[in-house]
């Protein structure tokens, strides 16, 4: 049995956003789409079986409202939802786990582009096992698609470049996998960009001495990460590829790389840490100032 797409919904906008983008991904894939709202039982008694019933209204109308848009403008897709009681997150993380990713939306920062993140989202990125793409509010199927030859806004045209962030002192196997599939379903470019720093003689670990202070540094950046995707590009012969090494640092670079992107697809590794699980710095900037949908692929 296929893995679904999984939608969180909870009547805002930007999770009618997600729900969209969800749809069309499980078009992509030939997938079907599961909407889940994620409800907080209440604790007391004397109120319970009111605030339950309150509740049970306001998902149903969560669900409804998401599943009419998603049937409006995709009626093929396979729909299916469900109300899960409990705190969103730990919810939303048992929904993920039976999923092939999960879509959450997230709210656009008026006057530049960039992700207000809530708590939740945030909070399903860090622990999720599978992957986790956040959507903005205002996210719409013609911003994945290249302009007209006439300028105009377009759902027909080809979709815009997939870019994929990589870090090339550990590259993992699920994220460029990921990123390869992505543009692959979309007939997109991928375009692959690893970011270096020039190094202070302080703090370098084992072999990388002899790296600094050449000219030809960003060079043999290059060759490694075309190295490293020439077994992806085996795989993938009809994905076309544009390998990018630029001396900035990488949270600058993917905010910069991402620009009138289709997706964007940055790694998360989980590890548990004394404070509990964070994202990274560069994934930190993705889900924050990145304008195109962001997916965030977990691995170990």
């Amino acid at each position: 049995m296929l893995r679904p797409v999984v939608a969180g919904v909870d009547g805002s906008n930007e999770s009618l956003a997600a729900a969209a983008w969800a749809a069309r991904e499980a078009l992509r894939q030939d997938r079907p789409l599961h909407l889940v709202h994620a409800w907080n039982w209440h604790p007391r008694q004397e109120e319970g079986e009111i605030a339950t019933a309150a509740q049970r209204h306001l998902a149903r109308r969560a669900l409804r409202q998401a599943e009419d848009l998603v049937h409006r403008d995709h009626p093929q897709v396979r729909l299916t939802d469900e109300q899960m009681e409990g705190p969103a997150t730990p919810a939303l993380l048992t929904a993920a786990d039976q999923a092939e990713l999960i879509v959450l939306g997230s709210r656009g920062l008026s006057g530049f582009t960039g992700f207000l993140v809530g708590s939740v989202a945030l909070g399903v990125v860090a622990k999720a096992t599978r992957p986790v793409v956040l959507v903005r509010s205002d996210e719409r199927a013609a911003d994945e698609h290249l302009p007209a030859d006439d300028g105009s806004e377009s759902t027909l045209t080809g979709y815009r470049d997939v870019v994929l962030a990589i870090g090339l002192d550990d590259p993992c196997d699920e994220v460029i996998e990921f990123a390869f599939e992505a543009a692959r379903l979309r007939h997109a470019r991928l375009r692959v960009v690893h970011a270096w720093h020039m190094a202070g003689p302080v703090g370098l670990g084992a072999g990388e001495a002899g790296l600094l202070q050449e000219s030809w540094q960003g060079e043999e950046w290059l060759g490694f990460l075309k190295a490293v995707l020439q077994v992806w590009r085996d795989k993938y012969p009809d994905v076309e590829v544009l390998a990018t090494v630029v001396e900035d640092r990488p949270t600058t670079a993917l905010v910069r790389a991402s620009t009138g992107a289709s997706l964007l697809v940055v790694g998360h590794r989980l590890a548990e840490r004394p404070v509990g699980p964070r994202t990274g710095p560069v994934t930190h900037a993705a889900i924050h100032h990145v304008g195109c949908p962001v997916a965030v692929v977990p691995h170990a």
